[in-house]
């Protein structure tokens, strides 16, 4: 079975940071179109994935992983 991104790390990190889904978009500065296709583990374009870690001081790892 094939492996499929989920977003699930950065989630849980937003949790920690107690910070929502939208602070994060509006911090980082991504849509709400993207915002949604995160929430439903689509891909994205790594210059996004790429933001959130530098504009979140944040790693990879830190923000998707594979199941």
């Amino acid at each position: 079975m094939a492996k499929h991104i989920t977003y699930k790390p950065l989630w849980k990190k937003l949790i920690d940071q107690k910070m929502t889904r939208t602070q994060m978009a509006e911090r980082v500065g991504i849509s709400r179109n993207t915002l949604a296709k995160m929430g439903k583990d689509e891909h994205v374009s790594l210059d996004i994935i790429e933001r959130i870690c530098d504009r979140m001081d944040l790693k990879v790892s830190d923000v998707i992983d594979m199941e």
